[in-house]
């Protein structure tokens, strides 16, 4: 079984606050996992959304369409800094 995140980790690895990170998911921008009222997070899922995200940003960069070869279609999301 592969670990599931906290909103508290997700947001510490993306360098986002835990606010983003709940929007993204009740958005259903983020793929996530809800457990009653709790919210977490696949790590090997997280994974493949930020390739996926890479691979679009990539795409858009060369001009062409990105082929996404994954189950799951994400929609970009662009991660603004903080401050």
């Amino acid at each position: 079984m592969t670990r599931l995140l906290t909103v508290e980790e997700v947001a510490e690895r993306l360098g986002v606050t835990k606010d983003w990170v709940w929007a993204q998911a009740r958005a259903g921008r983020i793929p996530h996992v809800q457990l009653g009222r709790y919210r977490r997070f696949r790590e090997e899922a997280l994974d493949r959304w930020l390739e996926d995200l890479e691979s679009c940003a990539r795409a858009r960069a060369s001009g062409r369409r990105a082929a996404s070869t994954r189950a799951i279609a994400v929609p970009p999301v662009t991660i603004m800094p903080l401050g």
